[in-house]
């Protein structure tokens, strides 16, 4: 079987590249420490029935090429079998040439599934969908196998404050299945006090998993804190924040205990009152955060849900979103300066979606690192519409200028999707085809040990050492 795409040289554009990416980069482990998978169905090691259900089901980057190119949304979320859905997209993958939709099928279609010497479009769709089928009936194409197969040393799934983490509890006693699933705190809907009765529903439910009769904003935190002590305890060290930026308004504790009575009457409140919420629950948890030590993430910049009509349809995550222009710099700079004078700045990751504020972002960390722990404040790997070589390669380069490469704490996939571990492979060979182009012109040293060990560094041992993944 000859490949016809997907090489073994793919991406890496010299030998330099090449030697690099297979001596330094191929074979390290994978610490995936931000992504949106099942742990339920990691931990009941899930058997997919078909290539539908893991590749195209919850796949909004593939919904919204679908309806690009013309496709009835019965055919995407709608109540079409799963053949005929994968059918419409096979029709659509060569119309997605120069997107990085038609890198990534073609990596997943070569690793785990073996599919090399053809290129998924109508007149194959059926050859494909048989063989990838065969293969999802063998135990190693289980959820579990699948992560095994990729090399997989650390998944951090997703988790809000008030899931009670029984998979993840399934998982820790489970003696076969060696790679460590641990969740991360993502508490956004803490924040969302602006979204009256779902505010309210949200409080009842962290004030049943709490033990915690909340009927003040003392006892809500009260309530937020006794879960994040409760995730520490099943292993988290990582919190995560999806935000269109950071909240930094000015207040005081009065203050928020009326704005928090207000909502409790299910009061509308006033814009500047919601900031003011934000802006001291926000505070609080990184304030948790630092005393425990844990890592904090920023993914700032999306507009989210901004089709109304087919929100109300579908609900959120269905790929109605996009790149916005917010601030970033003096809302950042605040909330660190703060932090940082009380001695509660940890560890922290900045991913920024917006491209036109790589910079910014790039030189900020800098202005927060205190000499103690490499790379404490780190720029954050491309995410989103930017996880595509084009994108990648600005947020390499806008760091390497601005900052050190070689403290970033390299790749992640962000995805829902058990076959995204090859984003992982599309990021080191990446790296590895940037700096093997420099060292080819002499920008860098051609010193394969010298640039090999940045390279190992970057794809595995930083985030290693970074993270305290194995202490617990």
């Amino acid at each position: 079987m000859k490949d016809i795409f997907i090489t073994d040289n793919f991406l890496l554009h010299n030998n330099t590249a090449i030697e690099l990416y297979n001596r330094f980069a191929k074979n390290k482990p994978i610490i995936d420490y931000h992504c949106h998978l099942s742990p339920k169905l990691i931990a009941e090691d899930h058997q997919f029935k078909n290539l539908t259900e893991i590749w195209l089901a919850g796949d909004h980057y593939k919904w919204r090429a679908m309806r690009t190119a013309g496709v009835n949304e019965k055919y995407i979320t709608g109540n079409s079998t799963d053949w005929q859905k994968f059918q419409k997209w096979a029709t659509v993958v060569p119309k997605t040439i120069r997107n990085p939709l038609y890198h990534w099928t073609h990596m997943e279609l070569k690793n785990p599934f073996g599919i090399s010497d053809v290129l998924l479009n109508e007149s194959t769709a059926k050859y494909i969908w048989e063989k990838c089928n065969e293969k999802l009936k063998q135990k190693d194409f289980f959820a579990q196998g699948l992560i095994q197969k990729a090399n997989v040393e650390v998944i951090c799934t997703t988790d809000d404050p008030v899931d009670n983490l029984e998979y993840h509890k399934i998982l820790k006693k489970d003696k076969n299945f060696k790679v460590k699933i641990l969740p991360a705190f993502r508490a956004d809907k803490a924040l969302n006090i602006e979204k009256c009765n779902d505010f309210i529903n949200y409080i009842h439910k962290i004030s049943e998993v709490s033990n915690v009769n909340i009927n003040s904003y003392k006892q809500f935190i009260k309530a937020v804190e006794k879960r994040h002590n409760y995730f520490h305890s099943m292993g988290c060290r990582l919190s995560d924040h999806g935000l269109e930026t950071v909240y930094v308004e000015d207040y005081n504790e009065k203050e928020i205990e009326n704005i928090f009575s207000l909502a409790l009457t299910k009061k509308k409140l006033d814009y500047e009152s919601v900031l003011k919420f934000k802006s001291a629950v926000l505070y609080e948890l990184c304030r948790m955060d630092a005393e425990k030590g844990w890592v904090q993430q920023f993914h700032l910049g999306a507009v989210r849900n901004t089709n109304p009509r087919m929100f109300k349809k579908l609900g959120p995550d269905t790929g109605y979103d996009s790149i916005g222009e917010f601030p970033i710099a003096q809302p950042l700079i605040k909330l660190f300066a703060r932090l940082e004078s009380e001695n509660l700045l940890t560890k922290t990751i900045i991913y920024n979606l917006n491209p036109a504020q790589n910079d910014v972002v790039a030189t900020l960390i800098g202005n927060f690192q205190d000499g103690k722990i490499a790379g404490k404040i780190q720029f954050g790997s491309a995410w989103w519409f930017l996880d595509q070589k084009d994108g990648i390669e600005k947020q390499l380069n806008s760091l390497s200028n601005m900052g050190l490469l070689s403290q970033f704490v390299g790749m992640l996939t962000d995805s829902r999707s058990f076959l995204s571990y090859s984003r992982h492979e599309y990021f080191r060979r990446i790296l590895c085809n940037l700096l093997g182009d420099e060292m080819e012109k002499g920008i860098i040293p051609k010193d394969f040990n010298l640039i090999g060990q940045m390279i190992e560094n970057i794809c595995y041992y930083n985030a290693r050492n970074y993270f305290d993944f194995f202490e617990n």
